[in-house]
């Protein structure tokens, strides 16, 4: 028993299940976006944070980290973990993970990935698109059980540019995030 999950989110720097490969690469036909309202983890149900979720778009790439697990029981572990951590992703695809831009055959066919859809009835907790200063503000303002939501866009930007991905999205909301604290800094001194 072989499983492959994709993580494009925190599970790139925080696996938290037992894996037997790690490998860096990316997906094809969909976007990184700051859509999903975190109620659970970076947020509270009275105040949402903001993570990551998918939104298709067809000529663009997701990078990321695809994660091997080998063994009935250790794939059964893994999976009862993400079903709890990712359970505010209500859609599961089977996709092509790539790690090579120029190739066009998949390191890995089938990877797991989980996605919120933009479906309200479906997934209560979607935000949706909005300004890049209104995630901002939402952001810098927003902590949940896991710490504050401005560390999660900090390492998810850290841990992207760690493996060479200049995710444009990512370090646009990451620049406004860091001008609002500057200037909550200045105000204070």
């Amino acid at each position: 028993m072989v499983m492959w999950v994709f993580g494009y989110g925190s599970l790139i720097w925080k696996a938290g299940f037992r894996y037997d490969e790690r490998l860096v690469g990316f997906i094809k036909g969909y976007r990184r976006v700051f859509y999903q309202g975190s109620t659970d983890h970076r947020g509270t149900p009275s105040y949402p944070g903001r993570t990551v979720t998918l939104e298709p778009s067809p000529h663009d790439v997701c990078w990321g980290v695809a994660y091997k697990v080998t063994g009935e029981e250790e794939e059964q572990i893994a999976l009862s973990y993400l079903e709890v951590r990712e359970k505010q992703y209500d859609e599961k695809a089977y996709l092509d993970f790539y790690t090579d831009p120029a190739s066009l055959s998949p390191a890995v066919s089938g990877i797991m990935v989980y996605i919120a859809s933009p479906d309200k009835n479906l997934n209560r907790n979607y935000l949706g698109p909005a300004s890049l200063e209104e995630m901002a503000h939402q952001i810098v303002n927003a902590e949940g059980p896991s710490g504050p939501n401005r560390d999660y866009l900090f390492q998810l930007e850290t841990s992207l540019l760690q493996f060479g991905c200049k995710d444009q999205h990512v370090m646009d909301l990451a620049n406004a995030v860091r001008k609002i604290l500057s200037v909550e800094i200045a105000s204070r001194s």
